[in-house]
C-alpha cells in the first residue's frame, strides 16, 4: 500500500454552505497519514460529492454519476481516489471532455487507486457502476425481511467499505459535503444519512420509479454516507426525532426507542447543542452486522436491540453520542479509532446515568469492564500491542482488526480516570469546549493529548494520570477507574450459591437484563447438565427474545455441550447477523472439538448467505469456510 507523501502545508477550504473553515492542520502531521487510503490529500482532495444513482434490484448494482469537486495544490496534476470493484465507464470534465485515468493494482484489503489526470479541472464527472458483490452493500430478498414482500438494500461504510459503491477519497480524515439523488422501484422508499429535500417530500416519481433527494451540507467522513432502500415507514417520536422501520417492525421499534427526544435533550445538556438537525433511527433487517451505526441524522440499528422493555436502549445512547464524538470530531485514521469509540462509550454511560439513574449506569459500566478484560485476554494479554489505544495498523492489516472492545472500554476507562483526577465539573467543561473547538475536524491521539495538556491538565496532573502511557502503551494501567455496581455483589453471590448446588430460587427473580446477564456470566463455565436444564426450564433462556440474555446463555450452554441449546444456537445464528453475537458463538463452537466443529459448520452453511460481508469475513476466518468450500 502506498503511503501518501507529505507535501507543503496546503490551505484547503471546505466546500460547505453551512461550515466554511480551513482544513485542520492535523492532516499534514505524520500521525494523520492514512495507510488505508490511496488518497494524497495534501496534493488534491475531494471537497464535495454529488451522486445521481439508480439501484437495480435485478442485477444488485448501483449505477450512475458521481460528480466530485476537487481542490488541488498549485502544480498538482492528478487526484487519487479509492476504488474497490467499481466499473468505471468514463471520467470527464463537466463540459464533457474526457479525462485520462487509470486503475492501479488491486489489493485484497484496500481495493485499488483510481488516479485521474486533472488537466486543470476543478470538478470531475465519473460514470460508473458498483459490482454485484460490493462489500458495502447487502441486497436482501423479500424472504430475508420482516414483511416478506419486498426486497431490501442497505449500506455499511465503516471502515473502508464505501469505496465499493462511491468513488471518493475513502479516508476518515478527508471530510467532505455531499448530495445525492437515488432512483428506486416505486413501491420502495430510500433513506440516507442526510437531509431530505424539502420539495414534494424529497421525491419525484415516474410510472415505475421514484427518485429521492438528500444532502449533507456539513463536512463528514466518507464512511458516514449511508443508504437504505426498502418497504419502510416512519413514526415520529418528537419534533426532531422519529423511527423508520419495516411496517411489521415499526410498532415495536417505535415503543422501544420512543424516548429519542429525551435522549437528545440529555446529550445536549452534557456537551452542547446537537448540530445535525434531525435525529432519526432506522431499524434494519436482522442481517445488519452491528448493533448500530452512527450515520449522521439517521442511526442504523439492529432489531436485536428490541427487547420489549427498553432494557437495551443504551445502544441508542451510544449511537446518539457519536453525533459529537465520531461525527463532529472524527479519528483522522483508523489507528485512532478509540477517539471515536472510547469517547462515545464514556458519553453513552453519562446519558444513561442522566436518564435512567446511577444504578443502571453503574451496572452497564461494570459489565463493560468485564468485557474489556476479556478483550485484553483475547488480544494476547496485557503486553499485546493491540491493547494500546493508539494502534499500529499498517497497510498489511484490515482496519477492521482494530475494532475491538479495547477501543471502546479502555478508552472510556481512560476518560473516567481523567474525570476522577480533575473532577466532573472541570472535565465536563473541557469536553464541551473540546467538541466546540474541533467541530467538523479530524483528530489524532497526539492532537488530543496536546489539547488535553494545553486546555485542561497541569503537568503534574498529566504525569499522575500517565496520559501518554494510557494511549501509547499496552495493557490496562493500574490507576484505571473501575466503576463497580452496588447491585452485582448479590448477583455474584447468587451465582456462586447456584453453582454450589443451591436451589433455583437463588437466582435473582425480578432482575434487570444487566443483572441476569451478570448472573449467567458469573456461573462456572462447567456445570452439570441437570443444573443447566433447571435454569432452562425455569427461565426459558433458550428461547428468550432478549438478545443479550440469549447470547450469554448460549455461551454457557455451548461451553457445556448442552444438547438442547443446539437448536437454540441454530435459530439465533440464522435469524440475525450481528457480529457481536455471531463471532464469539462460532469461535466457541470451533474451539469445542469435533462436536462443536460439526455444529458450527452445519449452522454456518445455513446462516452465511444471510450475513452481511462484514460478518462473513469474520466468520470465514474463524471457521476456515473458504478453505473448506
Amino acid at each position: 500500500m502506498r503511503i501518501p507523501a507529505l507535501a507543503t502545508a496546503l490551505t484547503l477550504v471546505l466546500a460547505s454552505p453551512a461550515v466554511a473553515q480551513t482544513i485542520a492542520p492535523i492532516l499534514t502531521t505524520p500521525d494523520a497519514r492514512d495507510p488505508h487510503s490511496y488518497a494524497r490529500p495534501t496534493e488534491a482532495r475531494v471537497t464535495h460529492v454529488a451522486l445521481d444513482l439508480a439501484a437495480d434490484f435485478d442485477t444488485h448494482v448501483i449505477r450512475g454519476i458521481a460528480t466530485l469537486d476537487i481542490l488541488a495544490a498549485p502544480g498538482a496534476k492528478q487526484v487519487v481516489l479509492d476504488d474497490n470493484g467499481l466499473k468505471i465507464v468514463n471520467i470527464n470534465y463537466m463540459a464533457g471532455k474526457p479525462l485520462p485515468y487509470s486503475v492501479g493494482a488491486v489489493d485484497k484489503i484496500h481495493g485499488a487507486p483510481l488516479t485521474v489526470t486533472l488537466n486543470g479541472a476543478k470538478k470531475i464527472r465519473i460514470a460508473y457502476a458498483s459490482s454485484p458483490d460490493a462489500n458495502a452493500l447487502q441486497w436482501l430478498t423479500p424472504a430475508q425481511t420482516a414483511g416478506k414482500k419486498q426486497p431490501f438494500l442497505f449500506s455499511q461504510g465503516e471502515a473502508i467499505l464505501n469505496r465499493s459503491w462511491i468513488p471518493t477519497q475513502d479516508s476518515p480524515g478527508i471530510r467532505h459535503t455531499w448530495e445525492a439523488k437515488i432512483a428506486v422501484p416505486k413501491q420502495l422508499t430510500a433513506v440516507m444519512s442526510g437531509d431530505r429535500a424539502a420539495d414534494a417530500a424529497g421525491k419525484t416519481c415516474t410510472a415505475d420509479r421514484c427518485t429521492f433527494e438528500y444532502k449533507m451540507d456539513k463536512p463528514v467522513a466518507p464512511y458516514l454516507i449511508a443508504l437504505a432502500v426498502g418497504d419502510i415507514a416512519f413514526k415520529s417520536t418528537g419534533p426532531r426525532t422519529g423511527i423508520w422501520a419495516e411496517p411489521a417492525t415499526l410498532p415495536k421499534a417505535a415503543y422501544e426507542f420512543g424516548e429519542l427526544e429525551k435522549f437528545v435533550a440529555a446529550a445536549e445538556g452534557l456537551y452542547g447543542p446537537y448540530r445535525w438537525g434531525r435525529y432519526d433511527v432506522l431499524v434494519l433487517p436482522p442481517s445488519f452486522p452491528f448493533g448500530g451505526m452512527e450515520n449522521p441524522t439517521l442511526t442504523f440499528a439492529t432489531p436485536t436491540a428490541i427487547a420489549g422493555d427498553r432494557s437495551l436502549v443504551s445502544l441508542i445512547a451510544h449511537e446518539l453520542a457519536h453525533s459529537w464524538s465520531g461525527n463532529l470530531v472524527t479519528n483522522a485514521t483508523w489507528d485512532d479509532f478509540w477517539l471515536n469509540e472510547g469517547f462515545t462509550s464514556y458519553f453513552e454511560n453519562r446519558i444513561m446515568e442522566a436518564l435512567h439513574g446511577k444504578r443502571r449506569a453503574d451496572m452497564e459500566a461494570d459489565l463493560a469492564w468485564t468485557d474489556m478484560l476479556a478483550a485484553v485476554k483475547e488480544a494476547g494479554g496485557p503486553s499485546a500491542k493491540d491493547t494500546q489505544l493508539h494502534l499500529e495498523l499498517d497497510a498489511s492489516r484490515d482496519p477492521d482488526d482494530g475494532m475491538t472492545q479495547i477501543a471502546y472500554d479502555k478508552g472510556a476507562a481512560f476518560l473516567r480516570t481523567i474525570e476522577k483526577q480533575v473532577g466532573r465539573a472541570r472535565w465536563d467543561a473541557y469536553l464541551r469546549s473540546y467538541f466546540d473547538r474541533h467541530a467538523f475536524q479530524p483528530q489524532t491521539s497526539a492532537g488530543f493529548l496536546a489539547d488535553l495538556k494545553s486546555k485542561l491538565l497541569t503537568p503534574a496532573e498529566a504525569k499522575t494520570i500517565g496520559v501518554d502511557t494510557w494511549v501509547y502503551q499496552p495493557g490496562i494501567p493500574a490507576n484505571a477507574v473501575h466503576v463497580t455496581s452496588a447491585a452485582f455483589p448479590a448477583v455474584d453471590a447468587a451465582a456462586k450459591a447456584y453453582a454450589a448446588g443451591g436451589p433455583v430460587s437463588a437466582v435473582p427473580g425480578k432482575a434487570t437484563t444487566q443483572e441476569i446477564t451478570r448472573f449467567i456470566t458469573q456461573l462456572p463455565r462447567k456445570l452439570p447438565a441437570e443444573r443447566l436444564k433447571t435454569l432452562d426450564a425455569t427461565f426459558g433462556w433458550n428461547t428468550t427474545g432478549n438478545s443479550e440474555i440469549r447470547f450469554a446463555w448460549l455461551q454457557l450452554a455451548l461451553a457445556n455441550h448442552y444438547a438442547p441449546a443446539d437448536a437454540s444456537a441454530e435459530q439465533f445464528l440464522t435469524s440475525q447477523g450481528r457480529r457481536k453475537f455471531v463471532a464469539p458463538l462460532f469461535q466457541q463452537m470451533m474451539d469445542s472439538g469435533d462436536w462443536g466443529h460439526k455444529l458450527a459448520m452445519d449452522i454456518y452453511g445455513k446462516a452465511r448467505p444471510g450475513y452481511h460481508a462484514v460478518t462473513q469475513v469474520t466468520v470465514d476466518r474463524i471457521t476456515g469456510w473458504k478453505l473448506m468450500n
